[in-house]
């Protein structure tokens, strides 16, 4: 019953508190009420690349230098430890992402000297952005990661400016936004979902552990897979060009055969 009161006095009500208040901020943003707020220049990225591809270039241990070398002269979105590899290529992503705090600690001066077109921090980070450039905050909705649930639960969002859903990865993240800026065809690219006891859980080791990595690939798998629903009512395309791996939820291509395919396409890489 101690135990009981704890939970709720400090971790229930809290957490409680921080929805109310992201869902007033929400509120408030919608109906113009309040139109200075963080997020603004996310309304300038709408249908941006409208009809075209990406690749989101997630950090997963099957993800190779080769990989990034070949998506040279593509779109690509992608996050977190991919900095660290930017010694052995030249290759850079169109787009950047990031939302866990620890991890921002780690790689924030390499983000700080990352060139790119755009990146998306989320305001789960609150330190102050200005000095970053191209940078967009986007409202992350966190309350389905702090709660406990017998089954994961999350939804999908068609438009970051109102509202970013966590879906357990940054990756999760990035398929929404790069869906609001009008992309009709998304690859996934070392997307491994697969966190094993040998705790080789990135391309790039930075020594960082998810505490609770091993729900992390049924909580990614569930996420997944509301976004194939989203895309399969909107008519967008998802597919999975990892190598290997747990994701069974998109249809696997081969990262060569797709770019040999069409070279009009255009990838996004996302993180892990």
């Amino acid at each position: 019953m101690i135990l009981l009161i704890r939970n709720v006095q400090y971790v229930y009500i809290p957490l409680l508190f921080i929805h109310v208040v992201f869902q007033i901020k929400k509120i408030l943003r919608v109906t113009r009420l309040v139109r200075n707020s963080q997020y603004e220049k996310l309304k300038s990225l709408k249908n941006k690349h409208l009809g075209e591809r990406c690749f989101i270039v997630a950090t997963g241990p099957s993800l190779t230098i080769e990989d990034l070398n070949k998506l040279k002269n593509e779109i690509t979105f992608s996050m977190n430890s991919i900095c660290l590899a930017f010694g052995e290529t030249d290759w850079r992503p169109t787009y950047f992402g990031i939302q866990d705090k620890g991890v921002f600690k780690k790689l924030e001066n390499h983000i700080f000297d990352l060139k790119c077109e755009g990146k998306f921090i989320g305001d789960t980070i609150t330190m102050p952005l200005k000095h970053f450039e191209n940078c967009f905050s986007y409202p992350l909705n966190l309350l389905n990661h702090n709660f406990v649930h017998k089954k994961y639960r999350t939804k999908f969002s068609k438009n970051p400016f109102y509202v970013v859903y966590d879906g357990y990865s940054i990756t999760y993240s990035l398929i929404q936004i790069a869906v609001y800026m009008g992309f009709k065809e998304i690859y996934l690219l070392g997307a491994d979902c697969n966190y094993s006891s040998n705790m080789n859980h990135h391309f790039k080791n930075y020594n960082h552990v998810d505490p609770a990595f091993l729900m992390a690939g049924d909580k990614m798998i569930c996420a997944y897979k509301e976004a194939k629903k989203f895309a399969d009512e909107h008519n967008i395309k998802i597919y999975n060009a990892t190598r290997g791996g747990m994701l069974e939820v998109f249809e696997r291509v081969e990262l060569d055969q797709v770019l040999c395919g069409n070279k009009h396409m255009k990838i996004v890489y996302a993180g892990s």
